[in-house]
C-alpha cells in the first residue's frame, strides 16, 4: 500500500460530553487511544489536529505528533483542511479522517477505506458501511443509513430507514449502517470547506451529502469486520471503560 497520513480532529468542547477527549478509558485520554489504535495500521503519519492546549500537551506526553489548528472551524472536516494546508500535502496525496471518539477503531479499516482511494483515482473520498442486523438500530435516526450503486459508491445519506423495505422482509436486501470513517485526496479536502453548504446537506445535518451534491463520488467499503463504536454519551463512556479492560488484554470488542 502506498503512503497515507492519518489525521484526527480533536476540540475540548462537546455538547453532550464536554471534555470527552480527554476523557480517562482505563488510564489513557480517549484521544490518545485512538491515536494507538491508528499507529497500528499502515499509515505514514498519525496526527491530532487541535485548537486546545490540553490535548496538545496529552498528545507530547504520549509521544503523538499534534498540529494546532484555529479555533473557529465549524466541523473536524475544516479543521483537517487547514492541517493537509499546514503540511503542504500534495493534490493526490491521501488523508485518514478518523474520528478522536473513536478509541476501538479497526484499523484494518483505515487502512481499506486509504486503498479504495488508491484504486480509483477517479474518485474524491471513500467511507466504509456495515450491514444492519436489528430493525430497530435501522429505524433510529442517530444512526445514519447509506444507499449505494453497484459500483459501490454512495447514492445517497440519510437519518431515515432507507432503502425502505416496501411489503417485503427486513432480511431481503440488508441496508446499510454508515460508519463514519472517512479518506479524502488532500486536494479535496482543502476545496471542501470552501463549498458552500448544501440543502440537502441542512436538512439532514450530514456533511458528506455536500460532496455529493457538488458531484463528488463517494466510494464505501462494505464490511462485517468489527468497527468499533463513538461515544457520545456518559453511558458509552461507561460501556468503553468497561470494554478497555478486556481490550487491552488483547480481546476483541463485540
Amino acid at each position: 500500500m502506498k503512503p497515507f497520513v492519518v489525521m484526527i480532529p480533536a476540540r475540548l468542547a462537546s455538547t453532550r460530553l464536554p471534555g470527552k477527549m480527554l476523557a480517562d478509558i482505563a488510564g489513557l485520554p480517549m484521544v490518545i487511544r485512538v491515536a494507538k489504535q491508528a499507529y497500528k495500521s499502515t499509515a505514514s503519519r498519525v496526527i491530532i489536529a487541535t485548537d486546545h492546549a490540553d490535548i496538545a500537551a496529552a498528545a507530547a506526553y504520549h509521544g503523538v505528533e499534534v498540529l494546532m489548528t484555529l479555533a473557529h472551524h465549524p466541523s473536524g472536516t475544516d479543521r483537517l483542511a487547514e492541517a493537509a494546508e499546514q503540511m503542504g500535502l500534495d493534490h493526490d496525496d491521501i488523508v485518514v479522517n478518523v474520528q478522536g471518539d473513536e478509541p476501538f477503531i479497526n484499523p484494518s479499516l483505515i487502512d481499506q477505506v486509504a486503498n479504495l482511494l488508491f484504486a480509483h483515482p477517479e474518485t474524491a473520498m471513500s467511507t466504509c458501511a456495515k450491514p444492519f442486523t436489528q430493525i430497530d438500530d435501522f429505524e433510529q435516526s442517530n444512526m445514519v443509513k447509506v444507499v449505494c450503486n453497484q459500483m459501490q459508491e454512495a447514492l445517497y445519506f440519510s437519518r431515515a430507514p432507507i432503502p425502505w423495505h416496501h411489503n417485503s422482509h427486513f432480511e431481503t436486501v440488508k441496508p446499510l449502517h454508515h460508519i463514519g470513517l472517512y479518506a479524502y485526496r488532500a486536494g479535496f479536502l482543502q476545496k471542501f470547506p470552501k463549498l458552500p453548504r448544501s440543502p440537502l446537506e441542512s436538512i439532514e445535518s450530514l456533511e458528506q451529502l455536500r460532496a455529493l451534491e457538488y458531484g463528488y463520488r463517494i466510494k464505501v467499503l462494505i464490511t462485517t469486520a468489527h468497527t468499533g463504536f463513538g461515544i457520545d454519551t456518559p453511558f458509552d463512556l461507561d460501556q468503553a471503560r468497561r470494554i478497555a479492560i478486556n481490550f487491552d488484554q488483547g480481546k476483541p470488542v463485540q
